[in-house]
């Protein structure tokens, strides 16, 4: 299959990267606004490179499409891409709008092309062993989620277009605060309300935050409470899960958030210490080359990918909730997000 890269930032560059290396598949174009950016990616592949999008999404050589743009772009692109019966693998959080996520589905089951969101955390090894170990009921029927997103920005953050509201759609919470919400929503299903509070701390990019504290609750009373900040200093990653029986509990996805760690405790019904088992992960690569995987997968098999189209687009209905909780300084339902 032929690949196109649309987007030749370091997410892009990676992208293309794992793609060429993978059986079966070749980057046939990279393109990108910047065309220093598309012929440096491109030369490093040995492929073509282009600064016009929507000409390479329409080419009639190309199996797929990796969308890599900034957030405002990656809705047309899709959209333009999937028309054209492309399969595509958007990046999170694949649109700043409902309506606009809800065309790119809508667009996928017209054309019968796979529609995968690129949610990389739920490759993670420690997040999979994690999610195979709770599925097999080893700490019951799950009660709680708690996760924690953030690092400390860097010198000129301020300037860059995630803090830009009309390219970024928002600010910490569609950054890293999404990727959060996708896996809550994976561990325990769709909520159902959402309370949301945000606060610019530190960086000077209002109106977008810079902190962001959610409560979530599912139909069955399930809750998750999610904390993404850019105040963090420390580049930080924490997601637990929680059962009667025992917890699962992860830290880290390697690289400058540190060795990926998954402890699984069970709880001891005497009052004493859980007993614990400690899981590390060494390869920072293995998500993204899974994640692949996936989305090659589901397209010859026609099977659904992880965090296809409808589950990017409920995790982007909860994230706009969250934010109108936070407008309106009270509790929204999840129905009554358009």
């Amino acid at each position: 299959m032929k690949v196109a890269i649309i987007g030749a930032g370091r997410i892009g560059e990676r992208r293309a990267r794992v793609a060429s290396a993978y059986p079966g598949t070749t980057v046939a174009l990279v393109v990108d606004v910047d065309r220093r950016k598309a012929e440096r990616v491109a030369d490093q592949l040995g492929c073509g490179s282009g600064t016009d999008w929507q000409a390479a999404v329409q080419g009639r050589d190309l199996d797929c499409v990796v969308v890599a743009t900034p957030n405002n772009l990656l809705a047309p692109v899709s959209t333009a891409a999937l028309c054209a019966g492309k399969h595509v693998l958007c990046e999170k959080p694949m649109a700043t709008r409902i309506e606009d996520a809800e065309s790119m589905v809508d667009a996928a089951r017209r054309s019968k092309v796979v529609l995968k969101v690129g949610y990389t955390l739920r490759h993670h090894p420690a997040i999979v062993r994690a999610r195979e170990l709770i599925t097999s009921g080893l700490i019951g029927d799950l009660m709680i989620v708690r996760g924690c997103y953030g690092h400390g920005g860097r010198p000129g953050y301020e300037k860059e277009w995630r803090c830009n509201p009309a390219i970024a759609g928002g600010g910490e919470l569609i950054d890293q605060g999404v990727h959060l919400v996708d896996l809550a929503r994976w561990f325990l299903g769709d909520f159902t309300e959402v309370m949301g509070m945000v606060a610019t701390s530190f960086w000077d990019i209002a109106p977008l935050e810079d902190n962001v504290f959610a409560l979530l609750k599912t139909r069955g009373s399930t809750m998750a409470s999610l904390h993404a900040s850019l105040t963090q200093w420390k580049n930080r990653f924490t997601f637990e899960v929680f059962g009667p029986k025992g917890y699962c509990s992860i830290e880290g996805l390697g690289g400058s958030y540190g060795e990926e760690k998954l402890v699984m405790g069970m709880r001891n019904d005497r009052g004493s210490p859980p007993l614990e088992e400690i899981f590390t992960f060494s390869d920072d690569e293995i998500a993204w080359q899974d994640e692949w995987k996936d989305f090659i997968e589901a397209i010859q098999s026609r099977k659904k990918p992880l965090a296809g189209g409808e589950e990017g687009l409920q995790t982007l209905r909860t994230v706009r909730a969250i934010y109108r909780s936070a407008e309106l300084k009270k509790t929204v339902q999840l129905s009554e997000v358009e």
